[in-house]
């Protein structure tokens, strides 16, 4: 089997064989987790003085994926008072690194127009998993799965059954990370103009 050298940063051959002094051979699902435990998270609910900063790093986002994939559906931009007017009826969420804010998501029982209740299994009370978005600068390290498994916990407080969301079905979509944290594709669809795939973790 491969591994993977965190001193030179690619893949080094088998992981039996014998490596260079000071390289620690790591599969990629490791490396990701030992990076993502040494920054340090705090998760808390946004109120309507966090908006301009949820509000910021939805826009960053967004830019990033513009630049990586040219304009589409996900370069909008986002404002504060549009965060405040989600917070009507949902839960904001956003995480911390010490003071600066690095990660944000949604989480509502209201359906949101984009998905189709008809599509996903019969739950008694789902929750919609939306406007996730993590700084650019620290993606790949674990912070969106510790979101995701973050708004599960708070699915079970809530208490509800499962969360659905949706990604775009497209280069820019995120639907190989969601199946990696334990999401289930249900449909791949066009809602609105707009191709989708459809994810759901019952709980």
């Amino acid at each position: 089997m491969r591994a993977w050298s965190v001193l030179s940063g690619h893949y080094v051959g088998s992981a039996r064989e014998s490596l260079p002094k000071g390289t620690v051979a790591l599969h990629p699902p490791y490396l990701i987790m030992m990076l993502s435990q040494r920054i340090r998270l705090s998760f808390a609910m946004a109120s309507e003085t966090d908006a301009s900063l949820v509000a910021v790093l939805r826009g960053r986002a967004a830019h990033d994926l513009t630049d990586r994939f040219g304009p589409g559906h996900w370069s909008g931009e986002a404002t504060a008072s549009g965060v405040v007017a989600g917070m009507m009826d949902s839960r904001i969420v956003f995480a911390r690194r010490g003071t600066a804010v690095v990660a944000t998501y949604r989480l509502s029982a209201v359906r949101p127009w984009a998905m189709r209740d008809a599509c996903f299994t019969p739950c008694q009370q789902p929750l919609y998993l939306t406007d996730m978005a993590v700084l650019p600068a620290l993606q790949g390290r674990g912070i969106g799965r510790r979101c995701l498994a973050h708004a599960v916990r708070c699915a079970r407080q809530w208490p509800a059954d499962g969360v659905r969301l949706d990604a775009y079905d497209t280069a820019a979509g995120a639907g190989l990370f969601y199946e990696k944290c334990g999401f289930q594709e249900v449909v791949r669809l066009i809602h609105r103009g707009v191709p989708l795939v459809y994810y759901e973790r019952l709980i």
